[in-house]
């Protein structure tokens, strides 16, 4: 099957930026040119058909946009006859300027929460409202937020940046890509619980950061965490799309190239010495690949792990995914304690009532799981999910 419109876009987006900040030293500006481009491919090309070399299109749009921001700028002639030197549909195939752009965009005088929304949206290809909702603010104020990013980065000039700045700035881009692998893999809004253009993308940029740092331990143990999350995507959902847990899962389907890879990823990042947290959710992800069956788990294994992933970031839901374990090692009483803890700082979130309600089921209180099945229905903005919390509920209930 060809890629759509949409998929050419998202997939030529960040490149293109690339060429035209490249060429015109400013990211802030060329980012604003791409988009305009972008609007303008996706109101053409339905109706003139898709060109032959649609980087190459998106290119000499976007150069002529720019062209007319510089203008707009009032530029003096001198920068204008650089402008007219507009770049060749080639300069778009021969280089991929991508990983530049990510780094750019996590650059030291951005704060950590406006760095990964513009990388979100100039690297992941997610809309401002997307962004907004995953980070649970209004759509307006991630708007406004974008826009100080790009303004800070005019005259930052583009390159990838040096060996210092590069370690600087690698913590912010690992998380970024971490965000941009989790919105693909399960999709925050919308009727797809997967969108596997975000999630594939994120794993080539990981393969490319781990390229340039091959013996950096926790590169490798992000790029193993979604190789081995990514493995289990093909049973996750049933024929018409509904969710289907972890548990229920037919493991004979799932991607034993990419566990083998993400084993061998993570083992050998581990026997570098000190351990981070990508490499801890990898090693949890390790253990539920290995299990031919669900209950074959080694649960006081990864209960050891989330206990000192807890202590480490201090993440509530680290802190969520603890109380699961210690639930499925003590029993559910013990890991429904554990989560009364977290009602003030996952105040409302849909995960706290759809593991409540998990843990009820499990000790058998079905009045009180059927209410927080509902209740984490009511609050998830995940179709698939809330499809699958209804049903928990109304077999529940029968």
């Amino acid at each position: 099957m060809g890629k759509t419109v949409e998929d050419l876009l998202r997939e030529c987006a960040p490149q293109v930026v690339g060429v035209i900040a490249r060429r015109f030293g400013d990211f802030a500006s060329a980012e604003d040119a791409v988009q305009e481009a972008l609007l303008a491919a996706a109101r053409h090309w339905p109706v003139d058909g898709v060109p032959d070399n649609p980087r190459g299109w998106l290119v000499q749009t976007a150069a002529r946009k720019m062209t007319d921001l510089i203008r707009s700028e009032v530029a003096r002639r001198r920068r204008e006859d650089e402008v007219f030197h507009a770049p060749s549909p080639g300069d778009a195939v021969d280089r991929d300027d991508t990983l530049v752009v990510l780094f750019l965009c996590c650059h030291p005088e951005l704060t950590p929460a406006s760095a990964i929304a513009l990388t979100l949206r100039a690297v992941g290809g997610l809309a401002t409202a997307e962004i907004a909702n995953a980070f649970l603010v209004p759509e307006a104020t991630m708007t406004q937020r974008i826009t100080r990013a790009k303004q800070k980065l005019r005259g930052a000039g583009f390159a990838m940046p040096g060996p210092d700045e590069f370690a600087a700035r690698l913590r912010s881009v690992l998380h970024v890509l971490y965000l941009i692998f989790n919105e693909g893999y399960t999709s925050s809004v919308g009727g797809s619980l997967h969108r596997t253009e975000l999630s594939g993308e994120a794993i080539r940029l990981t393969r490319a950061v781990h390229a340039r740092l091959p013996s950096d331990p926790e590169v490798a143990g992000l790029l193993a965490l979604m190789l081995l999350t990514d493995a289990r995507r093909p049973a996750r959902t049933g024929p018409n799309g509904s969710l289907i847990p972890l548990a229920d899962q037919d493991r004979s389907s799932w991607d034993k190239a990419l566990i083998v890879e993400g084993v061998e990823l993570i083992m050998a990042a581990v026997e570098r010495g000190a351990i981070g947290e990508y490499q801890l959710q990898a090693s949890i992800a390790a253990i539920h690949d290995d299990a031919l069956r669900a209950e074959d788990t080694d649960w006081p294994q990864i209960l050891g792990m989330y206990g000192l992933l807890e202590r480490m970031t201090g993440n509530p839901m680290v802190s969520l995914n603890r109380a699961i374990a210690v639930a499925m090692v003590h029993g559910p009483a013990e890991g429904l304690k554990l989560i009364d803890a977290l009602d003030g700082r996952l105040p409302g979130h849909y995960r706290l009532d759809a593991v409540r309600a998990h843990l009820h089921e499990m000790s058998g209180d079905v009045p009180r799981a059927v209410a927080h099945y509902r209740a984490a229905a009511a609050r998830t903005t995940s179709t698939p999910e809330q499809r699958y919390l209804m049903e928990k509920a109304a077999k529940l209930a029968q």
